[in-house]
């Protein structure tokens, strides 16, 4: 299932019911407004590129490799002209360029399959894209809530939605996996968007802070 405006609707009552906590978060950030992804090898290749790397680091390369693969686009065949070595000059690191390169001969070849992955339900997405070297689990549930739109997808891995869990529900330090779960069961079965408004709540966090900043002392 891919989310609606309906489904987001329903999700955003059901958070406020379920969760108090998730009640005020709501609230403080304001609408979902999400919108999904569909370059789905596009957005394989910008996961890739932004590995332990900065926001704008990652947008010149990625701006250096649209350049370089020109009129054929940033597409499976396209990516597929270039050897590794030919990636590099994009700005990627050795490890990277394997991983872009894999990517797109695993697309190429059909081991991947990005035309269909959507019908196909979470973890078995998660387990195709998986089989491509440089993409883990944390990157595929990344690809399923910000490509796919699916509902229900929780990365307790994920450091932002660890930090603002512990913000929000008054943890001394990250949560583990247990507590995470044990958290995020009363968010289910709209995993997904309770992540997004963690996202978002870290950043309306940061502009609170930044506001009393700048306000001047009397």
């Amino acid at each position: 299932m891919r989310l609606t405006p309906t489904h987001i609707q329903a999700a955003c009552r059901h958070l406020r019911r379920a969760d108090p906590v998730m009640k005020s978060v709501i609230k403080e950030v304001g609408p979902y407004t999400l919108r999904f992804d569909r370059d789905r090898f596009g957005m394989l290749v910008r996961s890739i590129i932004s590995q332990q790397i900065s926001t704008s680091a990652a947008a010149s390369i990625h701006g250096r490799l649209v350049a370089l693969v020109g009129t054929a686009g940033l597409t499976a065949a396209g990516i597929s002209r270039f050897t590794p070595d030919q990636l590099r000059t994009a700005g990627l690191s050795p490890q990277k360029a394997s991983y872009v390169a894999d990517l797109a001969r695993k697309v190429r070849d059909g081991d991947v399959q990005l035309r269909n992955i959507g019908r196909l339900p979470d973890e078995q997405v998660i387990e195709q894209l998986t089989q491509v070297k440089g993409i883990g689990r944390w990157t595929a549930q990344m690809f399923l809530i910000f490509s796919l739109g699916r509902p229900d997808v929780f990365p307790h891995d994920d450091l932002g939605v660890r930090a603002a869990i512990r913000d929000r529900y008054g943890l001394k330090d990250l949560p583990d996996k247990e507590t995470s779960h044990a958290i995020a069961a009363n968010w289910r079965p709209y995993a997904s968007v309770a992540s997004w408004y963690c996202w978002q709540s870290l950043d309306t966090a940061k502009d609170r802070e930044k506001a009393k900043a700048d306000t001047p002392s009397r």
